[in-house]
């Protein structure tokens, strides 16, 4: 019996400023020399004119504007609608794809009921990751973090540092919510998850594959390093949570959530305190306890604009109902 052909693949990848211009580069060569190729590489340029001339002069790439809300979530949807593949798959624009990268996600597509797959994010750290910094939290840089399974499995969303999904299911979803995303000082993230927990209500049998073999290295700069910054991102993931929890109900939503809080964080406590890790153990607590504080405001927040008035690719998106999802840019699992 013959094997299912793989299907054809295209690769997005979103920038939105001329700072991370080496970075960019090198993402782009990461994916130029992929084996297989992809169909096509794709290079959405977020409302930034200056950044948009220099890429399509210098880089190899079919260069496009976002035509969408400023923002990851328009960039991503702009650089999908746009896609020739059938499945897309989506780069940071500071992340470096292993060479054999399209090979290990189009292999997750064999199986027809694979609705998308994603990979391990492994983090470089420019100036070393501090010892204060639990690996448990490396999601707060957009990494894989200590806790997630090692092997292929389904999981309930992917990081959107690595993740691909069959264009046309993504779109029938609705693409992603241009409510959800980071734009300036704006903390709202989770626009992945939201995604993923809609794909899955909208078709019950659809699977997410973890595929760790499909790996990318996501640089990870000093400023990212900070107390500060770990504080801030642990906010607002907390914040994020919560519009993703009124969105799509509190049960998906936090499916995950809750076994990273009852296992993986306290075994990750009780290791430091048995190093002697003691600040690693603080920063676990206080890392925790911030994302908790973030999600109880973001409950009290007022809602998100309701779905359909920020120009999805497929048409309005639709609610989630509150039904059992099973792994985000923040705490996933099996």
């Amino acid at each position: 019996m013959t094997a299912p052909a793989e299907p054809t693949l295209s690769v997005v990848v979103c920038a939105y400023t001329q700072d991370r211009w080496d970075d960019l580069c090198a993402a782009v060569a990461s994916v130029r020399a992929q084996h297989p190729p992809p169909a096509e590489l794709l290079l959405v340029i977020d409302h930034c004119p200056e950044l948009e001339r220099r890429a399509a002069a210098g880089l190899p790439a079919r260069v496009l504007a976002n035509t969408g809300p400023k923002g990851l979530s328009g960039a991503r949807n702009t650089g999908m609608a746009a896609a020739t593949g059938e499945v897309v798959a989506f780069l940071d624009d500071d992340a470096v794809a292993a060479p054999d990268w399209t090979a290990r996600l189009l292999a997750g597509y064999r199986d027809p009921a694979v609705f998308g797959v994603g990979g391990l994010v492994e983090p470089w750290w420019e100036t070393g990751r501090p010892r204060w910094f639990p690996p448990e939290f490396d999601w707060v840089v957009g990494c894989s973090y200590r806790g997630l399974p090692e092997h292929a499995c389904a999981v309930r969303n992917f990081i959107g540092a690595n993740m691909s999904f069959r264009r046309a299911e993504a779109l029938a979803a609705g693409g992603f919510r241009t409510e959800l995303g980071r734009v300036g000082s704006r903390p709202l993230g989770c626009e992945e998850t939201e995604l993923c927990l809609r794909i899955t209500a909208r078709t019950p049998a659809a699977l997410l594959r973890h595929e760790p073999g499909a790996s990318v290295r996501h640089h990870v700069p000093p400023a990212r390093t900070s107390w500060a910054y770990f504080r801030a991102r642990c906010y607002a993931e907390g914040r994020s949570k919560a519009v993703v929890a009124r969105l799509a109900g509190a049960r998906p939503a936090l499916s995950s959530e809750r076994g990273y809080l009852l296992h993986t964080l306290p075994v990750a406590i009780a290791r430091g305190l048995r190093r002697g890790e003691l600040r690693s153990v603080g920063a676990t607590l206080a890392g925790a306890g911030t994302t908790a504080f973030g999600y109880a405001l973001g409950r009290l927040a007022r809602p998100v604009p309701p779905p359909g008035r920020s120009g999805h690719p497929g048409g309005p998106a639709t609610e989630v109902p509150a039904t059992e999802g099973s792994a985000t840019a923040g705490p996933r699992s099996v």
